[in-house]
């Protein structure tokens, strides 16, 4: 199967191509410049791969949460695209591609995205034998301070809300931190290993069907909350 893999959620731009076996991938951390490389990338990708956009038999996309501009970028491109080729969508959680990032073992995993405002877009994970994660609590919005998580021996984080939180977070994880990288982001090649196993199993849905995950309709203080913040 032939598939293009779509990740604008966060400050990463990233595309990866799946042909048959193959992987290949283009990503970049670059803000607000999401609009202007993601296509690009898919092209030269296709190139890369001799294909044409003809040859895909689906598109995978990041559906968040993160940047409202960036779901919604990168959301609205996949259902285009696909609508164009005729060819269905499956959209993955941004959490759970974040999430791959985490080392391979038995340690749970936090995914935590700086969702700005004082909060965190978070979500607990394990990895499966097979190397693929479940969800073992709920993706939300809240603030690092009011977290409560499931009890885990020990835990990997990765994303932007440990940079931001570290020392909170650090009080409201029990059980011991194995690793912890605030530099990681949602990246489209996890997207593609996760939407892969969704293809086969006849998850993809029809383009217009394909919605973003936003987690919050806020996307911005007021002047009052500015000011008590």
């Amino acid at each position: 199967m032939n598939f293009l893999a779509i990740e604008t959620s966060t400050e990463a731009c990233s595309v990866a191509l799946v042909h048959g076996d193959e992987v290949i991938e283009r990503s970049e951390i670059a803000p607000r410049r999401h609009a202007e490389l993601v296509l690009p990338m898919a092209d030269a990708l296709l190139a890369e791969a001799g294909l044409s956009r003809e040859a895909l038999h689906g598109i995978a996309v990041g559906r968040g949460p993160g940047a409202f501009t960036g779901v919604r970028l990168g959301v609205s491109l996949a259902q285009g695209m696909a609508m164009a080729l005729d060819v269905p969508v499956v959209t993955v959680s941004s959490l759970e591609a974040l999430a791959l990032e985490a080392p391979e073992d038995d340690g749970a995993i936090l995914s935590v995205i700086d969702a700005r405002m004082g909060e965190i877009y978070v979500a607990a994970w394990r990895r499966e034998d097979d190397g693929s994660i479940t969800l073992i609590d709920r993706e939300r919005v809240d603030t690092a301070a009011a977290l409560e998580l499931p009890d885990a021996a020990a835990w990997h984080v990765v994303g932007t809300g440990w940079a931001t939180y570290e020392a909170i977070l650090r009080q409201r994880i029990r059980g011991s931190i194995r690793s912890a990288d605030g530099a990681r982001f949602p990246q489209a090649r996890h997207v593609a290993e996760v939407a892969a196993r969704r293809f086969r199993d006849g998850l993809a849905v029809a383009p217009e069907l394909a919605l973003p995950v936003y987690l919050r309709d806020k996307v911005a203080l007021t002047l009052v909350e500015q000011g008590r913040a």
